[in-house]
């Protein structure tokens, strides 16, 4: 199948803007590539004996070699967090996977893992988004001890993956796998978690009935099981190649959960090696991968987070991708999928119907993936239309079913839930922002209405609880962006707006903050750029201003005679409050140094951007 026209021009798109920026970083890469075989050689004997003082004497014999690749473990492994705790008894498995195959392995460090379903609509929210800087800081650390030809990474949720996947291509010389998880087993079901969350809203159930849905939808290791920015994140790996073909979705404590992840470090090893078998990790993300990323993310309906991640990812990488590249892709890649929240399912049916593996062959039949890239299964994604079994006990790949297992949750290219990926860029009096509608039904899709000011979510929750949302209305959270408060997700809105929908109102959400891989069936026009706190012109809004959001055309904009608008100067607000407190003291330089959502909103600047 010959390549779509819009997938052919974006990518060639990118790779004229991206050419100085792509050319500086693979020329760095290519550079420390030239040093050496291995890592290890460029050290000085103190040197290497200060990184194997602690080692096995079989590991440190190997060590001394200088014919033997050297893997780094960096995990994001802590046991408080359902999808980190399963990586505990990788580092043991991955060593002696990595012996069997001619290698040595080291734990080079970990990384911090946070969670936004614990932190949710708490202080440490305002940390979230920072953290993956915070990631990719670590692993470079972990990596810069120059022992290693090779890395494993741990991690799965929202932050972790992206920020692991930054720092890592600060050391793209070195091949790169991506080991994950899996989901926990299915809870509760989606929507009955969701209608215990607005009856409580209501004050119609209390808090034990809360907590005990809550507890029963997330209830065990592994990954939560709805579609959010966590699942988008494997999904991510599975299409950039950088995950074992169909590893994503299985779950823990499984023995094909183990086998994939001994075999994680076996074809790790075989990458190390400067041979025929040698890709580092520079050459797999390139121009092509990260157009496949953003197709991934629009046939599956995933995480508006990645609007961001995607785009610091591909800046690590010195390549430059913006929103209007995701706008014109959405246009022609369908919807295959429909996972909560965008569907009922959740990501174990998905896996049982199908997969990411079909969704993957599906794309690539309709020309709208570029096949010829490199993984870390081989050259040609479409080794990832396969999906792992174990055949009388040994790890093996078989085709996916040529048809889906359940049309309410995975359809063909060919008929597909719709005929685009339900994200849009949203322009206008405003700035620009994104919206995903695959979850808002088309009569949701327009909204003209007064705008109601709020400074943070509490504000509107209060309102709501004083009985003063009782119209139209669209809810403007604005001083949310990554310069105000680290750019925390809203998710506390969401039953509210919720309620007001289902009584009758017309509802929106127009912000500079994030709703992320939640976002559901309300229209919400998020991450405004530019932001509040960085003289946006959200910030000269006034309560009563009519608004019309219309997400089928992309546009917001603000029913107010024009010399009035040109007239009215932006607010300020008083952000003291969200500048210390539960460590936020310490992410000021972070907050300093943002760019906007449009180029990532990381605090990262790569030299090859400088020029």
């Amino acid at each position: 199948m010959s390549l779509h026209p819009v997938l052919a021009e974006v990518t060639e798109r990118i790779v004229e803007r991206s050419r100085p920026t792509r050319t500086a970083y693979l020329a760095r890469i290519d550079a420390a590539i030239k040093r050496g075989k291995l890592e290890r050689s460029q050290l000085s004997c103190t040197n290497l004996a200060h990184a194997f003082a602690a080692m096995p004497d079989t590991v440190k014999i190997h060590l001394k070699e200088e014919s033997r690749p050297n893997l780094a473990i960096v995990s994001a492994y802590n046991d408080m967090l359902s999808a980190h705790q399963p990586l505990e008894a990788y580092p043991a498995w991955l060593k002696a996977a990595a012996l069997e195959a001619g290698a040595t392995a080291q734990f080079a460090g970990g990384v911090p893992a946070m969670c936004d379903g614990v932190t949710q609509g708490q202080d440490g929210m305002e940390l979230s988004l920072f953290s993956r800087d915070v990631i990719a800081m670590s692993t470079a650390v972990a990596l810069s001890h120059q022992m290693f030809d090779a890395a494993l990474y741990l991690g799965v949720c929202d932050k972790i993956v992206p920020g692991l996947l930054i720092g890592a291509l600060s050391f793209g010389h070195l091949p790169a796998v991506f080991v994950p998880a899996g989901p926990m087993t299915t809870g509760m079901a989606n929507d009955d978690k969701a209608h215990i969350r607005q009856l409580y809203a209501e004050g119609k159930v209390g808090r034990d009935a809360l907590l005990e849905s809550e507890a029963k939808s997330y209830h065990g290791p592994g990954t939560c099981t709805f579609y959010g920015t966590a699942n988008s994140n494997q999904m991510l790996m599975e299409v950039l190649g950088l995950h074992l073909p169909g590893s994503a979705f299985i779950t823990p404590g499984t023995p094909l959960r183990e086998a994939l992840t001994r075999e994680a470090a076996r074809r790790a090893a075989q990458l190390s090696r400067h041979d025929e078998a040698f890709v580092p990790l520079a050459r797999m993300i390139s121009e092509k991968s990260i157009v496949n990323a953003i197709v991934g993310l629009l046939a599956t309906g995933g995480s508006t987070n990645h609007t961001m991640h995607i785009v610091a990812i591909a800046r690590a990488a010195g390549i430059a991708i913006n929103w209007d590249d995701f706008d014109a892709l959405s246009a022609v890649v369908p919807l295959l999928a429909r996972v909560y929240p965008n569907g009922k399912a959740d990501v174990n049916h998905f896996h049982a119907a199908g997969g990411i593996g079909f969704v993957i062959r599906e794309l690539l039949g309709a020309g709208l993936l570029h096949e010829d890239v490199d993984t870390v299964a081989g050259h040609g994604l479409s080794r990832y239309a396969m999906e792992p079994w174990l055949d009388n006990g040994r790890l093996a790949w078989r085709a996916v079913p040529a048809n889906s297992a359940d049309d309410s949750v995975l359809r063909p290219a060919a008929n597909p839930f719709s005929s685009d990926g339900g994200l849009k860029v949203i322009n206008g009096t405003l700035g620009r922002a994104v919206i995903k509608v695959s979850a808002v039904k088309p009569e949701h899709r327009i909204v003209e209405a007064p705008a109601r000011i709020f400074h943070d979510q509490q504000e509107m929750i209060d309102a709501f609880n004083a009985g003063e949302l009782t119209g139209d209305v669209i809810a403007v959270i604005r001083f949310q962006g990554p310069r105000a408060n680290g750019m925390p997700e809203l998710h506390k809105l969401t039953p509210i707006l919720g309620i007001l929908q289902e009584r009758g109102h017309q509802v929106a959400l127009v912000t500079d903050g994030r709703m992320s891989g939640a976002s559901g069936k309300i229209p919400a026009a998020i991450h405004i750029t530019p932001e509040a706190a960085a003289g946006g012109p959200i910030a000269k809004l006034r309560d009563g201003d009519l608004l019309r959001l219309d997400a089928r055309l992309g546009t917001l904009e603000v029913r107010v005679e024009a010399n009035e608008w040109q007239a009215r100067e932006t607010i300020t607000v008083d952000l003291a409050h969200n500048q210390t407190g539960c460590g936020r003291e310490l992410f000021g330089v972070f907050r300093d140094a943002a760019d906007s959502a449009e180029q990532g909103a990381t605090s990262f600047r790569h030299p090859e951007w400088r020029m």
